[in-house]
């Protein structure tokens, strides 16, 4: 047996799967879920289950290419891991409206668009639509940020 591509994607799969089900087991539950059929835990469970199951599968399966060296821009890939990253801290610090546009607008940069106007009137509407739809349609909280909390309070 050989490794291929996709039984590598596959055992990294496996290792996001199982990684993602450990933390499911870390929500809390709140008192009485344990006669509820369905908890905050509930879809976790079943997408780090699913996300195993295929994963194995995915191992499992004959042929493939073989695994080689791939050539590509790496530092291009590197860029966006630093951006996520640096999202994840500004998401906190100036909430979901001015990270997740500055970050949208970073990602569209960084693929290679040369124009800085057409970036923001891609991602300011698209930042603002998904924004109303999380807190208008599905009624989630999104927390304005730390920087403006501490302006206003």
């Amino acid at each position: 047996m050989h490794l291929t591509k996709e039984r590598f994607g596959g055992l990294l799969f496996l290792l996001l799967s199982l990684a993602y089900g450990y933390h499911a087991t870390q929500i809390p539950g709140y008192p009485g879920d344990e006669y509820e059929p369905f908890t905050a835990s509930t879809l976790p469970y079943a997408l780090a289950g699913v996300g195993a199951l295929l994963s194995l599968i995915l191992m499992a399966s004959p042929g493939g290419e073989r695994l080689q060296k791939e050539s590509g821009n790496w530092r291009l890939v590197f860029a966006f891991l630093i951006l996520m990253l640096v999202y994840g801290v500004a998401l906190t610090w100036l909430g979901f409206l001015v990270a997740t546009t500055l970050f949208l607008i970073a990602g569209i940069r960084l693929m290679g668009e040369p124009s800085l106007a057409f970036a923001c009137k891609v991602s300011v509407p698209f930042t603002l639509i998904f924004w109303a739809l999380l807190t208008k349609g599905l009624n989630v909280y999104l927390e304005p940020g730390r920087l403006f909390t501490q302006l206003l309070g």
